[in-house]
């Protein structure tokens, strides 16, 4: 499974995303794009825009937390 989420250190819904993520057993890559800039490049490359959390599941770009989107880009019902 990969799971990739691009987050700043200070966006709630980015540490929203990451608890789901851990307390459904997810395991994720995480880049914190306000210090890396070439993974910055990457996420807009990606999704089109600046707004994090950008993830990226198998290969699906999902901007923000939306839960319902994430288990369907899991495969989960």
């Amino acid at each position: 499974m990969a799971v990739t989420i691009y987050t700043t250190p200070s966006c709630s819904y980015c540490r929203v995303a990451k608890d789901w993520l851990r307390k459904e057993g997810v395991n994720f890559t995480e880049y914190d794009v306000a210090r890396d800039t070439r993974k910055a490049d990457e996420m807009v490359h990606k999704s089109g825009q600046m707004g994090v959390p950008v993830l990226d599941v198998h290969g699906r770009i999902i901007v923000g937390f939306n839960q319902s989107e994430i288990e369907k880009a899991l495969h989960r019902p």
